[in-house]
């Protein structure tokens, strides 16, 4: 008997779920940004928002809450109600900071819903021109012949760009120094300058110099080329197997949020940021749409958080 409530219980919840997820939303929702305005997150979020708010027909409002590398804006909706109305647009961030912070006040597998991938930005390794390697194969073998002498420059340690090119150091076992810099346009430009001789940088910050011959691109990270740069191989191509790195930007949601709200946001992202107007707007930003189910994310999140792991371990990154 006891069973039988059980599960009429639960069947009826499910039905209530379903009710209220087909009437949401009835006001605005709060998407919150955890990086402060302006940069490529708020940017994205932006889109995300207008292209949101005009299907749903209710207001997204973009709520910056920049801090301790996204953490503190993750953490804020992490704890928010779980009734769809507090989303948050994070990033790669999730996955790093994991194993970047010895202590963090949520974790992003257990304490959020993954709503839907939105997009990725894939990166590109670049050498200064007056480098003597035209090729990864020549970059690689410059590297083996000099170990400590050659350098990469990075937005910041903990920062993508250095936990990607460590990534990139462990599988070809290089001895490259790291140069931290306090963001990637000026690391990009002690590039340029000659100061530093690599970086592994995002395609919006380097390709304008690749095509004006400022810096020499030896790789994409993505799998596939990229159409902005068809001429330029993938790492896998010039001989990195299995090398990926991108820079993702996701929707998620308080954990304990309806399963159907949820889905009814991923299908609606699923629908709209797809379409040739927010494509138009995303590739402005250098980066592509790229939406998937609840599931498929929260996999993806679970899977990029232990990688990032093993990076930070086995490159002795150290901790916050």
């Amino acid at each position: 008997m006891q069973g039988f409530v059980q599960l009429v219980v639960a069947v009826c919840c499910a039905a209530a779920f379903a009710v209220h997820a087909q009437g949401y939303p009835t006001k605005s929702i709060r998407l919150i940004v955890p990086f402060a305005p302006g940069g490529g997150t708020d940017l994205i979020g932006r889109i995300v928002a207008q292209q949101m708010s005009e299907a749903l027909g209710h207001q997204f409002v973009v709520d910056n809450r920049g801090g301790a590398g996204s953490v503190l804006g993750s953490d804020l909706a992490s704890k928010a109600p779980p009734d769809g109305y507090t989303l948050l647009l994070g990033n790669i961030s999730l996955a790093f900071n994991a194993s970047l912070y010895r202590r963090l006040p949520f974790d992003a597998v257990r304490d959020l819903a993954a709503v839907t991938l939105v997009a990725v930005q894939p990166n590109i390794l670049v050498v200064n021109p007056g480098l003597p390697a035209k090729t990864l194969k020549e970059f690689v073998e410059l590297a083996r012949a000099q170990p400590g002498k050659l350098t990469y420059a990075s937005a910041g340690t903990g920062s993508g760009t250095h936990l990607a090119m460590e990534l990139l150091k462990l599988q070809l076992k290089l001895d490259i120094v790291h140069v931290p810099y306090k963001g990637t346009g000026p690391a990009l430009t002690d590039v340029i300058g000659g100061q530093v001789s690599s970086m592994l940088s995002t395609f919006a910050s380097a390709l304008p110099h690749v095509k004006t011959a400022r810096l020499r691109a030896l790789g994409v990270t993505s799998k596939a080329r990229s159409p902005a740069a068809p001429d330029v191989p993938t790492l896998i191509e010039a001989g990195v197997p299995d090398y990926e790195y991108a820079t993702w930007y996701g929707l998620l949601a308080p954990r304990g949020t309806p399963t159907a709200i949820v889905d009814k946001l991923a299908k609606t992202a699923g629908a709209v940021l797809v379409s040739e107007d927010a494509k138009r707007k995303l590739e402005a930003q250098g980066v592509e749409a790229l939406l998937d189910t609840p599931a498929q994310f929260a996999a993806y999140l679970k899977s990029e958080t232990a990688k990032w792991a093993r990076v930070v371990k086995e490159a002795h990154i150290p901790q916050q």
